[in-house]
């Protein structure tokens, strides 16, 4: 079962989260049908996504990651919220790119230069926005770098997917260490050292390791606090009656001249693929009921 850990070290000098995300990962490889290297990308944003979504205040909060690039997939999309749950789609799934240069998956390479978008509505008049340029595309230096740059806060942000032959996930996971502002030189400096001998996340999760033990194996000798644990999960909100609103949304010419052709009209979550589809019938009803309504 994939879950999130979260904990404070060094008197609360440190906080720290951890994640395995190797389901939920391979729910949006099902849903969108991903060639190896986007469901690469794809989950190590949805897993950077779930940490920072756990550093939401309220439970409607909704953060948004958006990564654009020169390279083949064009972009990913996610969104998380303060309760587990994420969803992301690609803008070309089946994007390719052979390995890197260490015979992996070539996640920058398919993602390219370019920027990441971050937003959280938090029920204000206007979300937090902020966006950054993409340091490496690798997803992992991206979000490191964002909260450098943006929020001002010093991070360390760890993501791995690590495929099957059969190109099913095998692993998915992270980690995200951050200091807090009152934090000493002297617990830095060995917390820098510590984290060096960390050589992947993918080798860690491969070795059995748990969201709880990789955050022991960085942080134990400084009095690791485990604060919470939740379930995550790649859920989609969407529905009918959602889909439904964004079919009126078209406005009643457009509904009537769809009408008029006579045919079914099917539409997609971009979020799960999820199909809807609404027969002419449907259509008619729903002009008519909006008419109803603002007659």
């Amino acid at each position: 079962m994939d879950y999130l850990v979260r904990a404070t070290a060094a008197d609360a000098q440190i906080r720290a989260f951890a994640v395995t995300s190797r389901e939920l990962t391979e729910c949006a490889r099902l849903a969108h049908d991903t060639s190896p290297v986007v469901t690469a990308a794809l989950g190590r944003l949805m897993t950077g996504a779930l940490m920072m979504g756990s550093m939401l205040k309220n439970e409607e909060d909704i953060l948004t990651l958006q990564v654009r690039g020169d390279g083949p997939v064009h972009g990913l999309t996610v969104t998380a919220d303060a309760a587990g749950h994420v969803k992301g789609y690609a803008d070309n799934p089946s994007a390719m790119m052979p390995p890197n240069a260490a015979g992996k998956l070539d996640v920058g390479g398919v993602i390219g230069q370019g920027v990441l978008h971050v937003m959280k509505d938090m029920g204000l008049k206007d979300p937090y926005a902020s966006t950054v340029n993409l340091q490496t595309g690798e997803i992992g230096d991206d979000l490191t770098y964002y909260f450098a740059a943006s929020e001002q806060v010093p991070s360390v942000v760890a993501l791995g997917v690590l495929m099957n032959k059969d190109n099913t996930v095998r692993q998915a996971g992270g980690f995200i260490i951050q200091l807090m502002p009152f934090t000493s030189d002297e617990v830095t400096g060995r917390l820098e050292k510590k984290l060096q001998e960390i050589t992947s996340v993918t080798e860690l999760l491969e070795k059995g390791n748990t969201p709880e033990k990789i955050l022991e194996i960085v942080l134990l000798e400084f009095g690791l606090e485990i604060t919470d644990k939740i379930p995550v999960s790649f859920r989609c909100d969407c529905g009918r009656e959602r889909v439904e609103k964004v079919l009126l949304s078209l406005g009643r010419k457009d509904l009537r001249e769809l009408i008029d052709e006579g045919k079914e009209v099917e539409l997609h979550c971009h979020f799960c693929n999820k199909r809807y589809a609404f027969s002419v019938e449907e259509i008619e009803n729903l002009v008519k009921a909006q008419g109803d309504i603002n007659g």
